[in-house]
């Protein structure tokens, strides 16, 4: 087993680390830059920065945040919200973005992900969708890709969108599940595991952590490659060396 992957998630809203319940009930957490400089000492192996309202909003995510976290921290980080153009992604890159995360503006055009693979690198680009649990008139489950935070139904199917969007140039999913977001009743799993199984590129699970055994969870159980958290870190509960440390004793390969 390879190395799994702690990334602590900042959700940012008018510059500042936010942290809600399927996007709503938002409320602040602090300053983007300390958090990271702080994740970063505490041994997070990455850092993924979300605008939360820049979709629908009708913006890209403020550039001079991304600048201002890139220039005091060395390692990858990963930026997205209303990412909706190549010319976004080349100043987000050039303000230090290590990798850049699209969303809706895929869904809406999807031949977008295979430009920007092409112009800037596939290892470069990153697709994130967010999930909604439905069910088909036959009783069978299955995930749909929403947007705007949710809000937004599309009628895409989440692991048919998932390979289509690997093969148009994707080299990392993050999946967050909308119906576990903010919870903290952990990952879904059954989402995680399923698009895992589908794709051949990395999967990073998004939604629902309250404790270190989720992660645990969204590995073994979701297969995923890297486990994204934001509210057991931000206040405090529990330090991404602490959970490297759970995730160790666990068997799971981390880099420590």
């Amino acid at each position: 087993m390879q190395a799994k992957r702690v990334i602590p998630c900042l959700d940012i809203r008018d510059g500042r680390v936010v942290k809600g319940v399927r996007f709503e009930s938002i409320r602040d957490a602090g300053d983007p830059v300390e958090f990271a400089q702080h994740y970063e000492r505490d041994g997070a192996d990455e850092l993924a920065l979300f605008d939360i309202t820049a979709s629908a909003e009708g913006r890209a995510t403020t550039v001079e945040v991304v600048r201002q976290v890139a220039e005091r921290i060395t390692i990858p980080l990963t930026v997205g919200g209303g990412v909706s153009d190549l010319e976004v992604i080349e100043k987000l890159l050039e303000a230090g973005a290590s990798k850049v995360s699209i969303n809706t503006a895929a869904v809406d055009r999807p031949e977008f992900l295979k430009e920007a693979a092409e112009r800037f690198g596939t290892e470069r680009i990153v697709l994130a969708i967010d999930a909604r649990r439905q069910w088909r008139q036959d009783g069978a489950l299955w995930w749909e890709v929403t947007t705007h935070g949710g809000r937004r139904f599309t009628g895409m199917d989440v692991v048919e969108w998932a390979k289509r969007a690997v093969e148009l140039g994707a080299s990392e999913l993050v999946l967050n599940s909308i119906d576990a977001d903010g919870t903290r009743d952990g990952y879904d799993n059954e989402l995680n595991r399923t698009v895992a199984e589908a794709v051949d590129v990395p999967v990073i699970a998004s939604g629902g952590v309250g404790n270190l055994q989720h992660l645990v969870d969204g590995i073994l159980i979701g297969k995923a490659d890297g486990v994204l958290a934001a509210s057991i870190f931000h206040f405090g509960e529990y330090s991404v060396s602490e959970a490297k440390a759970y995730l160790r004793a666990h068997g799971i390969p981390v880099r420590m």
